[in-house]
């Protein structure tokens, strides 16, 4: 365990490194020519430049980042999340140049990042599965068969994707040509591969996926689950652990059919398994994730476990450092994705200068970040600037917390999501745990968030206006300076 090599960027790249350096392992840092720069690469023991900034030309370059580690003799590569991480090439390249991968088998991988063989081998070990076909749609005709079968609405979506690319709703026949060749089209662009399936579209569904952590073993534990339904683009915002909804026996079963997936590739270390749920909390499985998710952190609150610790020892032969039957739920978890997004205009991310950045602090804040104030957000990746947590003993009191937390994070230069997030975990259908992933789409508006920003401005300048006009209307005392006599305030006109 004498150097690991982190293969990623970012927060997670920080998050990575800080646990290693806890263990006493010294960390190597690959970092392209526009994060040169960033905190990741100060923060590691060493770091090489892998290429120019497109990811295509550095952070994807699977040869660049193996020879980095052969380079500064690191012994093993933690891929994070995103770029590599589930790329099963990358796993067994790393493994045949005599290095540690620290994530699941070439295997594993293989099979669960092709939701096709997926769904084929959860079926095996009875999962609960979303009505559909099991092998890739061949033809226009075969689809039009299938969907007379299972009936409209159904979703097209691609075998090997992610992220909501090559994803499709068809609400009648007449669209159903059209929308399979865009899936086709997208998936081909997006993956390399055009291959798709066809499912029954579950109109609004919760999401809500099982934390895993497996050895070599043969030791299987799940960490509860996390409630990740407020999305925009199938893409989440808002995290957290544990559901609002669940009873102690479907969040049994549910973990349970988890373990059963991952039994199904033979898998070992963190991963996801993620179920759409209906109203009436019956779940089926939607895929597998065979790395560490972005939203991991909130399940670390609720279990107390470094997930990234128990990654690095599974990927070095140790044994779990708990049971199932260890693990219990403490307290209530939220997390809101910061991101460079404007809400008033559909999410489309924003780039600029971080003019002021100053994150919150307090009792039970986590702010996993990996930008400081006067750095530039880059337009070559993902729009994310941090993960804020809240927790506390009740999920009412995290909510609360987190509102707290918003209202001090202070970030100045582009658009966040910061105000969306403050909305969205106020209005009543979150409060109540009555939301599903339409949520945005049900009951938000861009203009929910002005009149809120607008009134609390108007108070403000009335408050210093009062403040203002007491000061100047002050009466100084005899003899004395009229200036040095006023009171003093922090308010400032502005």
């Amino acid at each position: 365990m004498n150097k690991i090599l982190v293969a990623n960027r970012g927060e997670i790249a920080l998050r990575v490194m800080r646990t290693a350096r806890e263990m006493g392992i010294p960390t190597v840092a690959v970092y392209s020519e526009a994060d040169r720069t960033m905190p990741f690469v100060r923060f590691a023991d060493e770091a090489v430049c892998i290429g120019p900034a497109l990811s295509a030309q550095s952070y994807l370059r699977a040869e660049k980042i193996i020879a980095a580690a052969l380079q500064t003799g690191a012994t093993a590569i933690h891929p994070g999340y995103g770029f590599l991480s589930e790329n099963a090439a990358f796993s067994q390249a790393v493994t045949d140049a005599g290095l540690i991968f620290i994530g699941p088998s070439a295997y594993s991988i293989n099979m669960m990042g092709d939701k096709i063989s997926a769904k084929q081998a959860a079926k095996k070990f009875n999962v609960p599965m979303v009505p559909g076909t099991e092998d890739p749609i061949n033809s226009v005709e075969e689809a039009h068969t299938i969907a007379a079968r299972i009936g409209f609405p159904l979703l097209i979506k691609a075998s090997a994707g992610g992220g909501g690319k090559g994803m499709r709703v068809v609400n009648n026949a007449q669209e159903l040509e059209e929308q399979m060749r865009t899936a086709k089209s997208e998936a081909l662009s997006a993956f390399g591969n055009d291959a798709v399936f066809i499912e029954k579209y579950v109109g609004s569904p919760k999401h809500i996926e099982i934390q895993l952590i497996c050895d070599m073993h043969g030791n299987y534990a799940y960490l509860f689950e996390r409630e990740c339904s407020v999305q925009r683009r199938h893409q989440k915002l808002i995290e957290e652990a544990p559901s609002s909804c669940l009873t102690p026996d479907i969040r049994h079963k549910m973990g349970e059919c988890a373990i059963a997936v991952a039994r199904a590739c033979n898998y070992y270390g963190a991963g996801t398994v993620e179920f759409l749920a209906d109203d009436d909390l019956n779940f089926y499985f939607l895929e597998m994730n065979t790395r560490l998710q972005v939203e991991h952190c909130v399940s670390e609150m609720i279990t107390g476990i470094d997930l990234v610790k128990e990654q690095i020892n599974v990927a070095f032969g140790k044994p779990l450092s708990f049971k199932q039957e260890d693990l219990k739920i403490n307290g209530h978890a939220i997390e809101l994705r910061v991101c460079a997004e404007d809400p008033l205009n559909n999410f489309l991310p924003d780039t600029g200068t971080l003019e002021v950045y100053r994150t919150p602090k307090g009792p039970g804040i986590r702010v996993d970040d990996g930008f400081e104030e006067g750095m530039e957000i880059p337009i070559f990746y993902d729009p994310m600037i941090a993960k804020l947590i809240a927790y506390s003993p009740t999920r009412d009191e995290a909510i609360d917390r987190l509102c707290r937390a918003i209202d001090e994070y202070q970030i100045k230069g582009i658009k966040t999501t910061l105000a969306f997030g403050k909305w969205a975990v106020q209005t009543e259908p979150f409060r109540s745990g009555k939301f599903d992933t339409k949520f945005i789409e049900k009951y938000y508006k861009p203009e929910y968030l002005q009149p809120q920003n607008a009134e609390t401005e108007e108070a403000v300048a009335l408050i210093a206006a009062a403040i203002w006009e007491q000061q100047s209307s002050a009466t100084p005392t005899a003899g004395g300076d009229s200036q040095a006599n006023k009171p003093i305030s922090r308010w400032k006109m502005r």
